[in-house]
């Protein structure tokens, strides 16, 4: 029952909310946290872009193994903390875990895989490297691999592929003279 709860209080990004929780059944419970909470326990510090999150990650992919649903708690945190340090290069590595590996798999994090998940996570980390096309690359497969009519996940993966072409039209089109205000120099 507490997963359901958690797992709710993770897709409506509450992070803090989560977080609260998870450190009160930790206090309150007669065994160590299993390795699912604990997972959305680093789901909500790497939602909220806190470094510790990524030490918590670390603890939950030593006991989590290739278990995929927990891999994809952590690589969901990965995606929504934007300010992580290094959380795109992490988000690349996580995608290409064995269990995950339907969503990537040449090694470079832009595979061919098949997971829309994993590539729609994949896409974002790209774009916030700024390597556009492979992101465009990524999320155009992870479109075509929704089944029809998933239509609240096609409308996730379209405004990601907005996102790319955006940041990709803006970098193309700034002028290296001008100065930081936009104004030229």
């Amino acid at each position: 029952m507490a997963h359901l709860y958690l797992s709710a209080l993770r897709f409506d990004f509450r992070c803090p909310t989560l977080q609260r929780l998870v450190e009160q059944l930790a206090q309150t419970a007669r065994q160590p946290l299993d390795c699912y909470t604990h997972a959305l326990y680093a789901f909500a510090l790497l939602g909220q872009s806190r470094p510790e999150g990524l030490m918590v990650m670390d603890e939950v992919l030593a006991m989590a193994e290739e278990h995929p649903k927990t891999l994809h708690v952590l690589l969901h945190g990965l995606w929504l903390g934007q300010d992580l340090d290094e959380g795109a290069e992490r988000l690349l590595a996580l995608s290409l875990r064995p269990a995950l590996a339907t969503g990537t798999g040449t090694g470079t994090g832009t595979g061919t895989g098949t997971d829309p998940i994993v590539l729609f996570r994949t896409a974002g980390a790209l774009r916030r490297l700024g390597r556009y096309d492979e992101g465009l690359s990524a999320i155009d497969r992870a479109i075509d691999c929704l089944p029809p009519g998933d239509i609240s996940v096609h409308a996730d993966l379209v405004r990601e592929r907005s996102l790319l072409c955006a940041a990709r039209d803006l970098h193309q089109h700034r002028s290296p003279t001008r100065a930081s205000s936009g104004v030229p120099s």
